[in-house]
């Protein structure tokens, strides 16, 4: 080789060495995939971490959910003819009655409505996309849409009583405020509303000489069944067919532990994954704490044996 091509190769070989290299931490991470496919991880694209996705979720895609829901409807009707023909078939809760039953073929059922008659999943959906938390007013607003779908079910069932003379009665802590958007809700879906009666109870409704215990049902419950023999309860939260006198786990067991009896027979219990009373009793109902630690709370609430 001449001195010259040396010298030529020799500077080729520095400016080489000259050139910056990439570090791993200026390259764009990636994620291998099962196909081998590079794919770019921009974290900005995926949702935040939220313990209400994989409920929601399942709630809205899973096909044994409809199929729970059918199931419980389904025996609900079952039951209703053996419950019209005893006249001493109940299904209030000990002590609510306060009132003899005057005419036993004066017959009721009480069916919760959020999670029980009318689906509000988008909602729930809503907030988790947003990572925003339920409040009063994205609440009222949703509400307000009168977009909620039936839950599977639940039409069949209800218009099956009403068709047999029995009132329906719509127990709900939604406000009392939202009666109107919530029976016009209902009257869209074609649920059956009784011309004569006051059907939609809402948290606030007043009960003459029953005293209101927070967001309990109990007073509202005793009111049905000052004109009424309640047939069955039907709901997805332990407060829609008993009160709880403390949310606490072993509190919430000891208010349904006398009518373990009733449970597919008078009592309907729906599944409810996203929300309600079960998940405050993890942390001691307080939710001032930070949600790092009612996290904490409800992971040590998990057994692992």
């Amino acid at each position: 080789m001449s001195r010259l091509a040396a010298c030529i190769v020799v500077a080729m070989l520095m400016t080489s060495a000259c050139q910056p290299t990439l570090r791993r931490a200026d390259r764009p991470a990636t994620v291998v995939t099962p196909s081998s496919q590079p794919v770019s991880a921009d974290a900005s694209a995926l949702p935040l971490p939220d313990d209400n996705l994989n409920a929601v979720a399942w709630t809205q895609t899973a096909v044994e959910r409809d199929l729970i829901y059918r199931q419980a409807y389904r025996s609900a009707g079952q039951e209703l003819a053996q419950a019209l023909a005893d006249s001493t078939w109940e299904a209030l809760p000990q002590g609510e009655r306060k009132v003899p039953v005057t005419d036993p073929g004066r017959t009721a059922v009480i069916l919760d409505i959020d999670e029980t008659v009318l689906d509000n999943s988008p909602y729930q959906a809503r907030l988790v996309i947003n990572g925003e938390r339920f409040n009063e007013v994205t609440w009222a607003a949703w509400c307000h849409e009168e977009k909620a779908s039936a839950i599977p079910g639940a039409l069949a069932f209800t218009r099956l009583a009403a068709s047999k003379g029995v009132t329906v009665f719509y127990l709900s802590n939604r406000a009392s405020d939202l009666g109107t958007a919530t029976l016009e809700n209902l009257r869209k879906l074609n649920f059956p509303i009784a011309a004569d009666e006051q059907v939609f109870l809402g948290l606030g409704t007043i009960v003459p000489g029953c005293e209101q215990n927070g967001s309990e049902k109990g007073c509202r419950r005793e009111l049905i069944s000052r004109k009424y023999r309640v047939l069955m309860q039907i709901g997805d939260q332990l407060g829609d067919f008993v009160d709880v006198l403390a949310n606490t786990r072993q509190g919430r067991e000891q208010a349904v532990a006398p009518y373990l009896d009733w449970i597919g027979q008078r009592w309907f219990v729906l599944p409810n994954p996203t929300y309600g009373s079960w998940e405050p009793a993890l942390f001691n109902n307080d939710w001032t704490q930070s949600p790092a630690d009612r996290r904490r709370a409800k992971a040590a609430a998990l057994r692992t044996n």
